[in-house]
């Protein structure tokens, strides 16, 4: 029986999602896997804003209850980290022990897009930690995004897949995508 993956990522949230899921549906199949899409959901009418928030909420985490793994695309997002919501489906499916993957489609890892965001505003404090403007320390630990995110991969035994795609194809260009498809596999045909 082949694995079941959810496929996590900002790709909802673009203009043309629904093409872009497919595209990663049928990728997933190709290699064997069973995909479960955030995309793929039927939501009933709710009576506000808010509630369909709730409603999406649980129909996303009884998706993740059903999966064996996640990929997560933890390409920045509206700034310098991840999306959100696809840190919290990692986190989510990482404490419930599932194989968890990842890939960002940005090369920079956060110090160094930190510092290109601050510029000359970035010193290092009296103990040697790195500071933005705001006095808050940067993350130094030479990690894609935050250390939960790629240490909770790793440390599950899973890879953080780095890609440097065009600016223009950073939520589109699937080649890190496919590696994480592919190590997914090979991962669950030792675990079948």
């Amino acid at each position: 029986m082949s694995l079941k993956v959810y496929l996590a990522g900002p790709e909802v949230f673009l203009a043309n999602a629904r093409e872009q899921l497919d595209r990663k549906i049928a990728l997933t199949r190709a290699a064997g896997l069973q995909p479960i899409a955030p995309g793929d959901l039927s939501i009933p009418p709710q009576p506000t804003q808010r509630e369909l928030g709730h409603a999406i909420s649980a129909i996303d985490e009884s998706m993740m209850d059903r999966a064996d793994a996640i990929i997560a695309n933890l390409t920045p997002y509206h700034g310098l980290s991840a999306d959100s919501g696809t840190c919290f489906e990692l986190g989510y499916m990482c404490a419930q022990g599932k194989i968890a993957y990842g890939y960002t489609n940005v090369a920079a890892d956060m110090r160094t897009r930190s510092v290109a965001l601050y510029g000359n505003d970035v010193h290092r404090d009296a103990s040697g930690r790195l500071r933005g403007p705001d006095g808050l320390m940067i993350e130094d630990v030479d990690m894609a995004d935050n250390l939960m995110l790629q240490g909770g991969i790793e440390r599950r035994g899973g890879r953080l897949i780095i890609h440097d795609a065009a600016p223009e194809a950073r939520y589109t260009d699937t080649t890190a995508f496919e590696i994480c498809l592919r190590l997914v596999a090979e991962r669950g045909a030792l675990v079948s």
